[in-house]
């Protein structure tokens, strides 16, 4: 058991924002959500899997967006009452109330700056343990891209609710996929957000479908980089040095063309190379998060090994806060070993986006351009 402070908790969601890979939410709307934990001292309980007991339960909050509706159907969401606080605690206690049991710990969905929060936040307020566990290891764009769909772990029951205090229960789905889509019909609905708890388990389950140590992992991080920060080094470096990863560019951001579609910002991020990489160019293709990346127009990294990018001053940058002019930092991390089995590039792989290429991990690849 470990206990996290303020200090602790702002490295964990600097670190779940490099992970992130561009997506998982803004960091600084991670740190606006956890702020009244931070005035009110409270403090987050991260539980090892070992001590999840076998037949407590587990479960996972988090928030669902949608694509933005059009100024004329917000204009009917404006009457409509808000509820105080995190609607996540009303799909938390709903889900609890189906169930008909107390669910023991928090396990967050994926990791990234603000999604992360979601779940660091519930943990706190209701005086929760955290499992030291994630089912994606990263940011990932959709429900399915999950250890929890690999291991046929099911989604449902699922409870949902509304900022503005709408509350439902869904039973059952057909499946994952149409799972997602009643959820993200419901965020349109309800101002293009929504709040979820799914994936109800017990301690057995979720260690036999979980990427152990995520929170740790994340949390040291985040750890590196605050401290390269402070010693005024190279945070990209370091983290790529400390963790297995590899640097795979730097440069300034010449062309960021993005579009929302079908609820996921689809883009490409241009890169002109300076110091070391000064004469070269890189992109980096996003669905959400970054998916691949090419050096002078030949395939470099894929997914699911993890493509992360970090600015000037060491902080972790996310898809499409960032300008024309901005200078980048791209380094990889591997994926977690779940994710490069068969079944998991089934689902996550560079063929399933469309990208026409098989995965090599990025070391692989380096050593044969040697």
């Amino acid at each position: 058991m470990k206990r996290l402070y303020k200090e602790d908790i702002i490295d964990l969601l600097y670190g779940c924002t490099v992970l992130g890979t561009g997506g998982g939410g803004s960091l600084a709307q991670g740190l606006e959500i956890m702020q009244e934990d931070f005035e009110l001292n409270r403090v987050l309980t991260v539980v090892s899997l070992s001590e999840i007991p076998d037949d407590a339960m587990v479960a996972s909050p988090y928030g669902c967006g949608a694509p933005s509706a059009a100024a004329t159907e917000q204009d009917r969401f404006k009457k409509l009452p808000h509820v105080k606080g995190s609607p996540a605690v009303l799909a938390f206690q709903a889900l609890e109330e189906f169930l008909q049991t107390k669910i023991f710990a928090i396990s967050s969905t994926e990791l990234g700056g603000m999604n992360t929060a979601e779940a660091l936040h519930i943990a706190c307020l209701l005086e929760l343990p955290l499992a030291d566990g994630d089912p994606a290891g990263r940011s990932v764009p959709e429900l399915i891209h999950s250890t929890f769909y690999l291991k046929s772990k099911s989604i449902t029951p699922l409870a949902v609710a509304s900022k503005f205090g709408d509350v439902a229960i869904l039973k059952d789905a057909v499946s994952d996929f149409r799972a997602e889509d009643l959820v993200r019909a419901m965020a349109c609905a309800s101002g293009d957000e929504i709040s979820v708890c799914d994936h109800p388990m017990t301690g057995l389950e979720y260690r036999q479908s979980i990427i152990p140590g995520a929170i740790s992992h994340a949390w040291e991080i985040g750890r590196i980089l605050r401290r390269a920060r402070r010693e005024n080094i190279d945070a990209a470096s370091a983290i790529a040095d400390a963790m297995g990863g590899a640097m795979l560019f730097r440069g300034i951001v010449t062309a960021l063309p993005w579009e929302c579609r079908d609820g996921f910002d689809y883009g490409e991020i241009h890169l002109k190379g300076i110091k070391e990489y000064d004469g070269e160019a890189y992109k980096i293709i996003f669905k959400n998060e970054n998916l691949a990346s090419y050096r002078n127009d030949r395939i470099d990294v894929t997914v699911p090994d993890l493509i992360c990018m970090i600015d000037k001053d060491g902080d972790p940058m996310t898809t499409p806060d960032f300008r024309v002019g901005d200078e980048m930092n791209v380094f990889a991390l591997p994926a977690p070993q779940l994710w490069t089995t068969a079944e998991g590039l089934s689902i996550f792989g560079p063929r399933y986006f469309g990208i026409d290429a098989d995965y090599i991990p990025f070391k692989q690849n380096r050593r044969n351009d040697k």
